[in-house]
């Protein structure tokens, strides 16, 4: 019996920069998980990718990444993509740059 869909995002890594990119409903990337395209079914999921996958100017490894949705929009499901989506391991870069000088 074949697995049941769950929901997902497409995520890859911008090409040029190396950072966390999420593609939005709008054909667009984001750095912000929250602002990521939900896709609940399997065909829409794997024409998103295949999209994605044609913008190799811009990203690279792009692929379809497990989400569960909440009020707040979607949450990585894996230990893989929480660890991903939060930025650089070593300090003050990236999006946790970003965050320190939110703060």
């Amino acid at each position: 019996m074949p697995r049941a869909f769950t929901p997902k995002v497409v995520t890859a890594n911008h090409l040029l920069e190396g950072d966390v990119i999420y593609q939005t409903a709008d054909n667009q990337w984001s750095r912000y998980l929250s602002e990521a395209e939900v896709l609940r079914e399997e065909d829409p999921a794997k024409q998103r990718l295949s999209f994605a996958e044609q913008q190799a100017g811009e990203i690279v490894g792009a692929y379809l990444a497990d989400v569960k949705v909440g009020p707040e929009g979607p949450k990585p499901v894996h230990f893989r993509e929480d660890f991903r989506m939060t930025g650089p391991s070593n300090y003050n870069h990236g999006k946790q740059a970003d965050l320190e000088k939110a703060s």
